[in-house]
């Protein structure tokens, strides 16, 4: 027997990035959410107003067809799409999509620096935030930040480590607060760590790892993901950019970051304290666990996700990264000390050459020596405005391109 209506709960979603790996989960978990209310087991229920995609119109306009969606947002303004929704147009699409749509919740799983704009204008807002593209804090968290705080606008991790982490600071709250960053992580706590898969090439020999096809980067032994992301495991520049953005997130120096190999990806995060004890945060490696937390936050509602059957949890293994095998890592302690517009430069120039290799023009191995050198070429100092980040972004992308070119 379903709940009355007057006692369900509703929430008004925008889907950012709604074609995408994360994209198709979060609608995956909605629709699994709205089941339950159907059913009287949640009194949660989504009401998606609004998905924006780039150039994928056939999935785009089958979303919105079983979502009712009314309104969708096509980055290519010439892309063809056949749907009853109102459809807007052009690289600004998604930004005006947030404004009109009066969201209490923004899904941004955008890739790359493109989801920017219409991430900080739900900001501006004061929505909600459930946060997939690391991007739009790596590269612009000292302008997102201050506007989410003015405006009281929460950014709920999506990323499994993100969510892990947040989730294990929740019990660290004071008087049952409810915690939900930007926040600054509570005293006691010695460090924070996220944990990484290795991706395919943790115990390939190094001459076999730089010279890898595109094909075997792409063979993720864990997770699904889009193109982009699953390079950047590869690379381990993920990791690089995870651990920028929980300096933003949670407020935490570079000192208090750390990063174990942890090839079952059942640990997600661990939060060390003073005293020598520790907090973990294990789950399935599902994406649709993370999504589903910051859909109904500060409530949970039965999963759609598989559970871990601990039975089958055989062993748990962990290990200290190589730096010699991915000095992303360092490069990205690097970023958080320098500050400023460090950020952006170490994500564009990571965009330009993940895309350089794809495309074949580059060997695996030279994704993270683009950026390196990226990062010694690009003065960064500045960086407190919108106008300074896509500046430097610009440059970054120019530089990164013409030693690319001077390879070829």
């Amino acid at each position: 027997m379903s709940l009355p209506d007057s006692d369900i709960m509703r929430r008004r979603v925008v889907v950012l990035g709604s074609t995408g790996s994360i994209g198709t989960q979060t609608l995956d978990a909605i629709a699994h959410l709205n089941g339950l209310a159907d059913r009287g087991e949640s009194k949660q229920r989504f009401e998606v107003v609004g998905l924006a995609a780039g150039v994928r119109t056939r999935e785009l306009a089958a979303q919105a067809a079983t979502f009712g969606v009314p309104v969708v947002a096509v980055a290519d303004a010439d892309a063809a799409i056949e749907t009853r929704a109102r459809v807007l147009r052009g690289t600004g699409a998604a930004e005006t999509l947030v404004r009109e749509s009066r969201a209490d919740l923004v899904v941004a799983a955008m890739v790359g620096l493109a989801g920017l704009p219409a991430t900080l204008a739900a900001v501006e807002l004061g929505i909600d935030i459930a946060l997939a593209n690391k991007e739009t804090l790596v590269a612009a968290g000292q302008v997102v930040l201050p506007a989410a705080r003015r405006a009281g606008a929460r950014l709920l991790p999506i990323d499994s480590e993100h969510s892990g982490l947040w989730q294990c600071l929740q019990g660290l709250s004071q008087r049952g607060e409810r915690v939900a960053p930007p926040c600054a992580t509570p005293r006691g706590v010695e460090r924070a760590i996220l944990t990484a898969s290795g991706g395919p090439f943790r115990q390939t020999p190094l001459a076999e790892m730089r010279c890898a096809t595109v094909e075997q980067a792409l063979a993720h032994p864990t997770w699904s993901m889009g193109p982009k992301n699953t390079i950047d495991s590869a690379t381990m520049m993920n990791k690089g950019l995870e651990l920028i953005e929980a300096h933003r997130l949670f407020d935490l120096e570079a000192s208090r970051l750390g990063v174990l190999i942890h090839p079952q990806s059942i640990v997600h995060a661990i939060v060390e304290f003073e005293d020598g004890s520790s907090i973990a945060q294990l789950s399935a490696p599902d994406m649709r666990v993370p999504i589903q937390l910051a859909l109904t936050w500060p409530a949970r509602a039965p999963g759609c996700a598989a559970r871990l059957d601990w039975r089958e949890v055989a062993r748990l293994d962990f290990a200290e990264p190589d730096n010699e095998r991915f000095p992303a890592i360092g490069l990205a302690m690097d970023v958080i000390r320098r500050g400023g517009g460090a950020g952006a430069v170490y994500n564009a120039a990571n965009e330009v050459a993940v895309e350089a290799f794809l495309g074949g023009s580059i060997p695996f191995g030279r994704i993270v020596e683009i950026v390196s050198e990226t990062l010694s070429l690009v003065a960064s100092e500045r960086g407190e405005t919108l106008e300074d980040i896509l500046a430097i972004d610009a440059e970054t992308r120019s530089l990164a391109a013409s030693l690319l070119c001077a390879e070829l």
